[in-house]
């Protein structure tokens, strides 16, 4: 049952992404509060919210992408800024979580970057936090404060349902690790799976072992989390059509689109490729085969729903 004491929403941002804020605050009908993010001289970050925001229930909209330290920097000291300003709830909705990938230890002496995120994010001020499709699961135990875990699966998989069936279609996974996320967006559009096997002898470069799964003749969709360099989604996209697959297609939550990423897309053998907007991709107009997908409905109807005290889950129960 929801609250009856149901607050204002106050919704404020750094400079990581300002078109999705903007749609947000669009679908919820309401006004960015008056907050500038800029710089001093010295490249220290400056604050000022222009207006009062004690007993609100406020929320940080923030991408922690490229400059990943500056826009991360951005929104602790804005949480400061709000806490020391008193008020009454601070939730953090990070379409994009920096540092996801640094999840846990792989050899001797390497940090645990994304605990560290989670940590300085409490103690800044964070009461709550709203993240898309965290590059490991675990990371929401990294907080000792709720975390709702939306995903980007029903967006994406809406930009295929006009065009797809079971029998010439079959959505694959680039890897074991993410069999499940595969699997969630083939059920959105009653599609089987495959899975390629790979290995990584080195960061950002992988190797394809096997393809498991019929694709003989079939159009695939890989579907993935993270987009970084693109080398990985194009090495599989090349083994799937030289082992039978037609067409091929790809998708992922997270544009992040280093480096060669993406030259390297447009130069593929895929149709095309879809991506969110959870990070700002400022050349997407310039591009033939990557498109654009909003999120911004799913992140307004989560943040109307925190507000509310209702279920947030119950987006994607069907």
């Amino acid at each position: 049952m929801a609250n009856c004491d149901v607050r204002e929403i106050k919704i404020l941002t750094g400079n990581s992404n300002h078109k999705l804020v903007d749609k947000i605050c669009e679908i919820l009908g309401v006004e960015q509060a008056k907050c500038k993010v800029s710089t001093f001289s010295d490249g220290e970050i400056a604050i000022d919210i222009a207006e009062t925001v004690r007993g609100d229930d406020v929320y940080v909209i923030q991408s922690t992408s490229n400059p990943v330290n500056n826009n991360l920097m951005e929104t602790l000291i804005l949480l400061d800024a709000l806490k020391r300003a008193s008020a009454y709830r601070i939730n953090v909705v990070m379409p994009y979580y920096g540092y996801a990938r640094q999840d846990r230890k792989t050899k001797a002496r390497e940090p645990i970057t994304s605990k560290l995120v989670a940590d300085l994010l409490t103690a800044a001020g964070a009461q709550r936090i709203v993240a898309m499709d965290l590059h490991a699961g675990q990371i929401q135990g990294y907080f000792d404060i709720p975390v709702d875990h939306l995903t980007a699966v029903p967006a994406l998989a809406n930009y295929f349902k006009d065009f797809v069936n079971p029998e010439e279609y079959i959505v694959v996974s680039p890897d074991l690790g993410g069999v499940t996320r595969a699997r969630n967006f083939a059920n959105e559009l009653n599609l089987p799976i495959a899975i390629i096997e790979k290995r990584r002898p080195k960061p950002n470069v992988s190797e394809v072992m096997n393809i498991i799964g019929d694709i003989e003749g079939k159009n695939a969709i890989l579907v993935d989390d993270i987009i970084d360099t693109a080398g990985t989604i194009c090495n599989a996209a090349v083994a799937l059509k030289k082992n039978g697959a037609k067409n091929v297609y790809g998708c992922a939550t997270h544009g992040v689109l280093s480096g060669p990423a993406v030259e390297r897309l447009e130069n593929s053998v895929m149709e095309k490729f879809i991506i969110t907007d959870t990070i700002d991709f400022k050349d997407a107009d310039k591009c033939k085969k990557i498109d654009v997908v909003s999120v911004a409905p799913i992140l307004a109807d989560a943040i109307k729903r925190v507000n509310t005290n209702t279920s947030v889950s119950a987006m994607f129960t069907r």
